[in-house]
């Protein structure tokens, strides 16, 4: 009993850090719901439910298709670029 206890709080402890590190890395304009600061403070005081709600209600959505959280727009050959081929 006492290892699922401790694999319990282990996880808890990581969501927790990854909540809080991830919160703080956010730009205000992209939190929703509440101000980053009050975010943080939900974190912070209220452990696991806090980041569990971050990662649920607070942050950022992901825009695009299938494009991860932070990662970079596909590179489009000028070959089939519309743009770069209008400019022609």
């Amino acid at each position: 009993m006492i290892k699922v206890d401790a694999f319990i709080l282990i996880i808890s402890i990581i969501l927790q850090l990854y909540s809080l590190f991830d919160c703080a890395r956010t730009d205000q304009e992209q939190v929703r719901k509440l101000p980053k600061w009050a975010w943080l403070v939900l974190i912070l005081l209220f452990g696991g439910f806090g980041a569990v709600m971050w990662i649920f209600i607070g942050r950022p959505r992901t825009q695009g298709k299938g494009r991860g959280y932070g990662q970079k727009p596909r590179i489009i050959p000028p070959d089939d670029d519309p743009d770069f081929l209008r400019k022609l």
